[in-house]
């Protein structure tokens, strides 16, 4: 186990001082760095948040690839118009079915608004909100959507739900990055990547059962390579 993430460690320093970054923790470059600088592809953003900031695929984007993306805050939407004229920007609420469900909404642009009541802990200045969903399946058949190059999903918790009625043996994504976070788990042990919990979670296993190889981290985005891509 020591190996594997001294490993990882090298991979990243040798990644991260390369290019300049636009994710939180650098999984852009790593990402990058799997596609050896592909100059064209297509991307799949679920829970987008900002175009730029603290964004996955904004790299990506300035590199020429061009894809989806996905959030449920009107604003949020509204920026990556504004921003990412060459991309389709979807405000709809991701889940397994489509439906409608309560949402824990803080304010317009929050980072945290969330269908997860465990992901806001303590926190009490939110309100909830009806919100129609609709399944992540429901989308790409809306948009002919065949290649997926790369997919980022990052929904405060529902991961697991979204990903449980996505046909991800038909749609195969080549790379994927999912937050991964323990609501259990101590900050020390997350801020020192804990990589016991992660190969012991469910997110892990459902990767692995669908023939995908977990092969890094930045901080809380877990990053597995289709076994089909990797070879």
């Amino acid at each position: 186990m020591s190996k594997l993430i001294d490993k990882l460690s090298i991979l990243k320093k040798k990644v991260y001082s390369q290019k300049k970054s636009y994710s939180f923790g650098g999984c852009d470059l790593l990402i990058d760095y799997i596609f050896k600088s592909k100059k064209n592809g297509f991307y799949l953003d679920v829970g987008c948040q900002h175009p730029v900031s603290n964004n996955n695929t904004y790299l990506l984007y300035r590199r020429g690839w061009s894809g989806i993306n996905i959030d449920l805050d009107p604003k949020n939407i509204r920026l990556f118009d504004l921003e990412r004229s060459n991309d389709t920007n979807i405000c709809k609420c991701i889940s397994s079915d489509n439906s409608e469900k309560e949402l824990y909404f803080f304010h317009p642009g929050s980072p945290i608004n969330s269908l997860e009541r465990k992901t806001i802990k303590n926190k009490s200045n939110f309100i909830l909100k009806k919100i129609k969903t609709i399944t992540l399946n429901s989308i790409l058949e809306e948009h002919k959507i065949r290649d997926i190059d790369y997919f980022n999903l990052d929904v405060e918790g529902h991961e697991l739900d979204i990903l449980k009625n996505f046909d991800i043996k038909n749609y195969k994504p080549r790379v994927i990055s999912v937050e991964f976070i323990d609501y259990q788990m101590k900050e020390l042990e997350f801020i020192n990547n804990n990589i016991n919990r992660v190969l012991q979670s469910d997110l892990y296993r459902y990767f692995i059962s669908n023939d995908y190889h977990f092969v890094n981290w930045s901080h809380a985005d877990l990053i597995f390579v289709h076994k089909d891509f990797r070879n």
